[in-house]
Parts: C-alpha cells; sequence; structure tokens
C-alpha cells in the first residue's frame, strides 16, 4: 500500500509506515489523507506508527509535533537516531472532524446558557444549510452524505415516506402533504432540532432528525448532559436495509453525531420497545439499552451509545 500525504509518499514497514521524505513547513493536518486511506481500508487496524526522517532536532520540528499532539493527529512522538517515530490510533483518528465535515460544526459558539420551558440549557449554533457530512463508504462502494432538510425541496419525498404501511408502524405519522411540510418547516425552526435527509451517492433515503437531549421530551427520563444528542430516524427507501448499507448509514449518523461537537459524550434514542431490529443494530454499534419507561404515546427503550465505546470498540 502506499499513500500521498500532501507530496511526499507514505510506504509500508515492518513495523508500520514511513515517509520517505518530509517538508520542513509540514503541518500535521496533512497525514490525515494517508491515515484515512489506511484505517479505512484495514477494519481491524488500532494503531499506526509513522516514521518521518529528521535532519536535526529543532524548533520547527518541536513545533510540529506539539501541535500534532494538540490537536489529536498523532498521540506521542520519540526520536530513534534520525527519525521521529508518530504513533496515531483509530479512535483519536476518527474523532477528526475536517475529513468529514462540510459545514461548520456546532462546537464554534462560546459557552452561553438560557431558561427555555424550564430548563437551563447551553445557547444553540445556526444550524447550516446544505449538506454537512460526506464519507465514502467502501463496503457498500457508496458516498453517505447527510444534508439539512429543505422544507420546500424535501416535503414531497417525506410525505411519501410517512404514508409507507411499514413507517407509519413506528412514525404513526400519516397524513396530507400540508401536515407533512408545516411539520418539517417547525422542525427547521425549532433550534434544539436538526433534521437531516441521509444520501447513498446523492440519492434520498431516509430521514433523520438530530437533537439535543438537554431541553428535548427525553430530559426527564435520565441524567442529560448538556451536550448529549439523540436520534429519530425513518428509512424511506427499503432497498437501503439490508445489513450491510443499514451498518453503513447507521454508523455514518452516529458518526457525525459526536464529531459534530467534541462534547458530545452519549448519543441518545428512544425507539419503541417492539422496534428491536433498530434497537439491535444500536448495540451492535456500542448501545446499551439503560431502561424501558413510559412516553404517553408509547413504552420506550432508553438507549445509549457512550463516546469512549463508540470510537474505542465499535465506530468507524
Amino acid at each position: 500500500m502506499s499513500a500521498r500525504v500532501g507530496f511526499e509518499e507514505l510506504v509500508p514497514t515492518p513495523d508500520g509506515f514511513a515517509l520517505t521524505a518530509w517538508p520542513r513547513d509540514a503541518a500535521p493536518e496533512q497525514l490525515l489523507p494517508a491515515l484515512a486511506e489506511i484505517y479505512c481500508r484495514d477494519a481491524k487496524r488500532q494503531r499506526v506508527s509513522l516514521n518521518v526522517p529528521l535532519e536535526r532536532d529543532d524548533d520547527a520540528t518541536r513545533a510540529f509535533v506539539t501541535r500534532a499532539i494538540r490537536e489529536g493527529i498523532v498521540e506521542t512522538a520519540e526520536h530513534e537516531g534520525a527519525t521521529l517515530r508518530l504513533t496515531t490510533s483509530r479512535a483519536t483518528f476518527w474523532q477528526q472532524p475536517s475529513l468529514w465535515l462540510t459545514a461548520p460544526s456546532s462546537a464554534g459558539m462560546p459557552m452561553r446558557y438560557t431558561v427555555h420551558h424550564d430548563r437551563r440549557h447551553p445557547v444553540r449554533a445556526p444550524k447550516p444549510e446544505g449538506v454537512v457530512y460526506r464519507r465514502f463508504m467502501p463496503t457498500v462502494g457508496m458516498t453517505f452524505s447527510l444534508r439539512t432538510v429543505d422544507a420546500e425541496r424535501d416535503t414531497d419525498v417525506f410525505h411519501y415516506w410517512q404514508n409507507q404501511e411499514r413507517v407509519a408502524r413506528f412514525w404513526d405519522f400519516k397524513g396530507t402533504r400540508e401536515q407533512h411540510a408545516a411539520y418539517l418547516n417547525e422542525q427547521c425552526a425549532d433550534s434544539h432540532v436538526h433534521p437531516l435527509i441521509g444520501c447513498f451517492d446523492d440519492v434520498p433515503f431516509a430521514y433523520f432528525e438530530v437533537y439535543w437531549a438537554k431541553e428535548d421530551r427525553i430530559a426527564p427520563f435520565y441524567d442529560a448532559g448538556d451536550f448529549d444528542r439523540g436520534l429519530h430516524l425513518l428509512v424511506g427507501n427499503s432497498d437501503y436495509q439490508s445489513a450491510g448499507k443499514l451498518r453503513a448509514w447507521f454508523n455514518g449518523i452516529l458518526h457525525y453525531m459526536f464529531i459534530d461537537d467534541p462534547r458530545t459524550q452519549r448519543v441518545v434514542g428512544e425507539p419503541r420497545i417492539d422496534h428491536t431490529r433498530h434497537i439491535a443494530w444500536m448495540h451492535r454499534l456500542g448501545a446499551y439499552t439503560l431502561k424501558e419507561f413510559d412516553f404517553p404515546h408509547k413504552r420506550a427503550a432508553l438507549v445509549i451509545v457512550e463516546r469512549e465505546a463508540y470510537f474505542g470498540q465499535f465506530g468507524p
């Protein structure tokens, strides 16, 4: 295997990979495309070592190492003669947002709090428009993407999806186009909900509601953190419910929810307890069921995915 890091080549060695040359003005983020090539193609690889040639230990090298560790691109750096040995891990690599986020993250605003409906929570960043996440999925040979709902553009497909019997079984939201348009406009206007259309190769197949749990109806049922996020979803096109595609898009939406804001430590769901397939797939990706509880409209399972477990054991 070989890959490009800026204009330098990464080649395999018995204990990792080596850069045959390294520009003195290199930036740590230049390593990310090469690490993506390694980690995306080898799902079992947990760590990668990189050997970088050095002429001497100088201020530029120390600055590079400090920045690379601070930015989480590498975990350790050790001098071995004329070589700088960098170590990286799968868990930290996949928390890098720059390769997949295509819009500003939710993490850029200063911390301010507000009280709404007797709940104190952080003021949320404005929702970005257009495509917010894009990632090629080698297991299915397609690109998964998420884009913010545009009610005018997306009402027709949302209306069609909601009136399918298999969707209505769990959403119970059959209705007119006008009702569904009003619902999407309401979600777009709600600062705690980010409605998204999921696509494979830019073909819409699913609707996702990513929400901040602290100000949601789920908050009274567990100790919700300030940046916990929750998920509602429907798959409108049943062609995307095969095991391979389901794992790919479920992994993608969870990945987006964690990297959009590094302060998000938990992703939660509250599927109906008889939606066993949904719950089983969340468990496959590192979730656990905390408890069952009663909403006014359903008996639900409170399912939680912890950041550490997702990236450390079950994630991308």
